[in-house]
């Protein structure tokens, strides 16, 4: 089925399951903005996140999606690259308009030929990597205990920026054995990393993300050569350009949809990140099923995953992927797997 679509866009503001903290700054709730792109008779879904800190903010994304309203409508959808290639240059830099664009064209191309993407691009999802739950930065005993809810996960991801980092962890670790992996988000000077590192390699850290501000690239290369433990790149690589610059200080990557502008260029990113020795990481923001199910579409290609954006929500907009105990079920629905069931009263 071909012919041009309509994009239909909403704004939802949906209540966080606690509040998240990480050394960027405090949330309560998710705002995101969900394109729709339909022929009429299948329709296809995407989310951008709002994010203050990242200057993803509604307005400005509301206006970049009105501003390319022509090209996204006016261009045809047969092959979603060529599609995004329209839209891009349609879109400019706000990478994540154009990451909700792409989403959407992924599902409504899957829905049109009733096949899931993953099965379109002939993977399989048989065996997949388990997805992490992430513990925001709270008092050490709050962590511990918002860790234990999800007592039977198998990975936690453990937000760091604290005058007490290690304590933390320790304290995380006395109750659990499950996999835990560090992020500090920007937030450690060199001299913090080295100190820290060999702590986080005794406690049995499966990595370490993103210790040092995007730019440290000499102390990167510091780190690099004295770390025990893995270091991923997340702020450091945002696009397929800064892929290359990341094997020389990082041993993997965090490729997130909403900061390299979609399913698109994520995957020209994993095979440039393969190429260059560098394992991959899927991540995410705060998204909603509709984002996550995306995403969750390039876990076959991927060493680690952290897609726990819908479990941190209180509430949900779509039914789609979802994770059981961290590990992906994929729905037996066509496209990204979106069914959009509306933001609740």
């Amino acid at each position: 089925m071909t012919g041009l679509i309509r994009m239909i866009v909403r704004e939802v503001r949906l209540p966080l399951r606690h509040a998240f903290t990480t050394a960027h700054g405090t949330a309560h709730e998710q705002q995101s903005i969900i394109v729709e792109l339909t022929d009429g008779e299948l329709s296809g879904f995407g989310e951008a996140v709002c994010i203050p800190h990242e200057g993803w903010l509604a307005p400005g994304i509301h206006r970049a999606l009105e501003s390319a309203r022509p090209t996204i409508e006016g261009t045809e959808l047969t092959d979603p690259a060529e599609y995004w290639k329209s839209c891009a240059a349609a879109l400019g830099s706000n990478r994540v308009a154009l990451s909700a664009v792409d989403q959407a064209a992924h599902d409504l191309w899957g829905k049109r030929q009733g096949q899931a993407v993953w099965r379109l691009w002939d993977l399989n999802v048989g065996r997949l990597p388990a997805s992490s739950y992430s513990i925001g930065i709270d008092e050490t005993d709050r962590m511990v205990a918002k860790m234990l809810e999800f007592a039977d996960w198998p990975i936690f991801k453990v937000k760091l920026g604290t005058d007490r980092d290690m304590d933390i962890v320790r304290s995380l670790r006395l109750h659990t054995t499950a996999t835990l992996r560090a992020d500090a988000n920007c937030a450690w000077t060199v001299t913090e990393a080295l100190v820290h590192m060999p702590v986080l390699e005794e406690l049995g850290v499966e990595f370490l993300e993103q210790p040092l501000p995007r730019h440290a690239h000499h102390d990167q290369l510091r780190l690099r050569k004295e770390s025990g433990i893995p270091l991923m790149a997340d702020e450091s690589c945002l696009v397929e350009d800064d892929v290359e610059a990341c094997a020389e200080g990082f041993d993997a990557i965090n490729i997130k949809l909403a900061k390299c502008g979609g399913l698109t260029p994520a995957r020209r990113m994993i095979e440039r990140a393969k190429r260059n020795g560098l394992r991959v990481m899927v991540g995410c923001m705060t998204e909603t099923t509709v984002g996550i199910s995306a995403i969750a579409q390039l876990l076959p290609l991927v060493d680690f995953a952290d897609i726990d954006g819908a479990i941190l929500v209180a509430r949900d907009v779509a039914t789609g992927v979802r994770l059981d105990c961290g590990a992906p079920v994929f729905p037996d629905v066509a496209g990204t797997g979106v069914t959009w069931i509306g933001e609740p009263e």
